[in-house]
């Protein structure tokens, strides 16, 4: 590996303008497709194998004209103190609304609040539902401002309007905090390797990549049926790895040149070596985002094969447009004090041999293993303790802020016609295979009547062919608590009870249905995932650092960091803690993918650090230092880039909180102190602490299993060979050999 690694280095800096125009080619190619694709409409959501995704199937197949997949709109009204919504003014300003919304190109139907007894018990609340014949996302602007001026004109006539339902929804806006996140990104570049040369490559090509990777997310939009929210977090960790995969070659190839290599051997060893890391630290990332298919949610797979495709384009240019840029920028990304005007002179000697704060830091450690080892995982202990409170749910209107007219319509019915209202349960008999379908469908009627929690059950509305009905039930309880959840299952074993007496199918879906079905399907994926990323990812690290106990120790305290990130979000978004300062506005359930994203994510994250941390220590144990001291060389060298990577990281992460789409701001939150966590705590703490209890036991590796295993030589032996070894201490070369 490494040497073909530092053969592609040297190929890309002689031919750096030919490897140059390919990148910007592209990126042109891919601009050019995004600009001239047709525009993406609503991803659509759906739950394979579930009982709400069949009863969805159901009504799509033998109600034809329902549009089940087509946008809706609560329109809902309040009378002013002291009048009734039956009073003849408001009537009438009601009636013309509905009339006017009738008149929309898109709308298939508008039902009158006072034909379809859609008036609460006082009064005072009416609601006009609205249904459209496309999705939110394809609505046409005429149709949804169509709607809101039909709205206002009511609001102009003395009624309280709002609106609800998926209508009006927007895409996310992540606001200019995702800008200040790059711009602090730049910063802790400029610091790390004061030159402003060396902190604008990794930069440009973190920026190029994600160029590519969104243009050709956008142009493949359409025709692979990809949602907003897909670009969205290809931006997210391709922004996120890409900045650190570069900042680890470039860091390197400064290296290299200190030791007086000249620019084309520097950047070849710099490929040969950090580019191996940033290889196999890509391949877990690619491992856990790829994973996500296990879960067969179609929408979370093509979420996850997104990002994983942005994070192979960050791969691909580090290991070859980085070495071009650098044949560009010549002795101009030197490290800092070497000619810098901006960091000052060339540094004493004593500054020189003065060591480093990793090296103080590895030390400390080394020396107190036990104590960093207790601190560290009794305080990610201490920060995971809210999971076991952890409520899973998908948002609703009723999470959105109070600012919105969503939430005001939500509240509005809630007080009008109860907390279920905005909730209802559809259930959807097939009575094909029955000799009385009417009769299965008062049966049903009968038997959800009468269990707990139920306000209301319509009457059967049947198809053209008369054997299949739906029946629309409103619970007493709110759609995300507990209660609506046990209700849900309680019809669908009266259903079971169903089958068998008449072998009519009864089936619940609807949104709140769905809901339950999606986290239900979520928390049965978690384990089979974890055990397939993790497993995958072990048996990949036992071949990049020939050790067993050393891909143990990453894949333990990645589960010590993202509980730990998990319980940090429980607190932030589900107690309230800090929640102002994160600009939540609404406390609630945790997103149900939640947890699983989080797994595969944080965990391929987790080990580009573990790669890039270890593999100088496995380097320098295998060039003859002992453990211990090989643990203070890995830090040495390399705990100041990865504590810049990490900063980075947790930058362009936080730079998402900003946005409007709570399931983002959960998400960027969540990775970037779940970044926080495995860097600073895990990585810098609990591995050398682990490292130095371990001693050369960390690296055993039974003897079958190493003839077995290929020899991907991340440590870049395979260079040292090549050039040094003549040169190297007898005593070492027996150490080597020993290895």
């Amino acid at each position: 590996m490494a040497t073909f690694l530092y053969k592609l280095g040297r190929l890309a800096f002689r031919r750096r303008h030919f490897v140059a125009l390919i990148w910007v080619a592209l990126l042109t190619l891919a601009g050019v497709g995004a600009a001239s694709a047709p525009a993406a409409g609503s991803s659509s959501f759906s739950i394979p194998g579930t009982e709400a995704q069949k009863a969805f199937d159901l009504l799509e197949e033998r109600f034809p004209g329902m549009s089940a997949d087509g946008a809706t709109a609560r329109v809902v009204f309040q009378a002013p103190d002291g009048e009734k919504m039956t009073d003849a003014a408001n009537k009438a300003t009601v009636e013309k609304t509905v009339q006017d919304l009738s008149d929309g190109s898109e709308v298939t139907s508008v039902a009158d609040p006072f034909k379809a007894n859609a008036v609460s018990k006082d009064g005072t609340v009416a609601y006009a539902a609205v249904s459209y014949d496309v999705s939110g996302m394809e609505l046409k602007d005429a149709s949804k401002e169509a709607l809101e001026d039909a709205a206002q004109d009511a609001r102009d006539a003395g009624l309280t309007v709002d609106i609800g339902g998926d209508a009006l929804q927007a895409a996310p806006e992540t606001g200019s905090t995702e800008i200040i996140g790059i711009a602090v990104a730049a910063v802790v570049l400029v610091i790390t390797l004061g030159s402003l040369v060396a902190a604008g490559l990794p930069l440009l090509t973190a920026l190029i990549g994600v160029g590519i990777g969104i243009s050709g997310i956008t142009a493949l939009a359409n025709a692979l049926d990809l949602g907003d929210t897909t670009a969205t977090l290809a931006t997210m960790i391709g922004l996120a790895v890409g900045i650190d995969y570069a900042l680890f070659i470039v860091s390197r190839y400064r290296a290299e040149l200190t030791e007086g290599r000249d620019r084309e051997e520097a950047v070849g060893r710099a490929v040969g070596t950090a580019g191996s890391a940033v290889v196999f630290a890509g391949l877990t990332v690619v491992i856990a985002l790829a994973g996500l298919a296990v879960v067969n949610i179609p929408m979370l797979t093509k979420m996850g094969f997104a990002a994983a495709g942005t994070v192979v384009i960050a791969v691909l240019i580090a290991l070859t447009m980085i070495p071009a840029l650098l044949g560009y920028a010549g002795r101009k990304v030197q490290p800092a004090g070497e000619k810098s005007k901006l960091f000052g002179r060339r540094k004493s000697a004593a500054a020189r041999t003065k060591p480093n704060m990793g090296t103080r830091w590895a030390s400390f450690v080394v020396r107190r293993p036990v104590a960093v080892l207790l601190f560290g995982v009794i305080g990610l202990g201490a920060a995971a303790v809210p999971v076991a409170s952890l409520e899973l749910g998908l948002p609703d209107d009723g999470s959105q802020p109070t600012s919105t007219t969503q939430r005001r319509a939500f509240d509005l019915l809630s007080d009008g016609f109860g907390p279920g209202f905005n909730g209802p349960l559809m259930i959807a008999g097939d009575a094909k295979g029955s000799d009385d379908p009417k009769a299965v469908a008062q049966t049903t009627i009968d038997d959800i009547k009468g269990l707990d929690g139920v306000v209301s059950v319509s009457p059967a509305a049947f198809d053209k062919a008369g054997d299949t009905f739906t029946i629309t039930v409103i619970p007493d309880s709110k759609p995300s608590s507990a209660q609506t959840e046990d209700l849900v299952h309680s019809i669908r074993d009266e259903g079971a009870q169903i089958k068998s007496d008449t072998d009519a199918d009864v089936l619940v879906t609807g949104t709140t249905a769905m809901n339950i079905d999606f986290s239900q399907k979520m928390n049965d994926a978690l384990v089979p995932y974890l055990a397939l990323v993790v497993g995958l990812a072990f048996l990949l690290l036992i071949a990049v650092f020939r050790s067993i106990l050393v891909p143990l120790k990453a894949a333990l305290g990645f589960l010590l960091s993202v509980l730990a990130a998990l319980g940090a979000v429980v607190a932030v978004f589900q107690w309230g803690w800090l929640a102002g300062l994160m600009g939540v506005e609404e406390t609630g359930p945790i997103m149900s993918m939640m947890p699983i994203f989080m797994v595969g994510v944080v965990f391929g994250l987790a080990m580009d650090y573990e790669v890039f941390l270890v593999t100088r220590m496995r380097e320098a144990y295998v060039h003859g230092e002992k453990p211990s001291q090989a643990v203070v060389t890995g830090f040495k060298h390399g705990a100041r880039v990865v504590t810049a990577a990490a900063v980075i990281m947790m930058a362009v992460f936080a730079g998402f909180i900003g946005s409007s789409e709570s399931m983002i701001k959960m998400i960027g939150f969540g990775l970037a102190i779940a970044v926080f966590f495995d860097a600073f705590v895990v990585r810098m703490a609990i591995v050398p602490a682990v490292l130095a209890l371990l001693g050369r036991k960390a690296w055993w590796l039974p003897k079958w299993l190493d003839r077995a295993l290929p020899n991907v030589d991340v440590e870049g032996e395979g260079l040292r060979t090549a050039e040094d070894r003549k040169n190297a201490d007898p005593d070492e070369e027996r150490e080597l050999v020993s290895v």
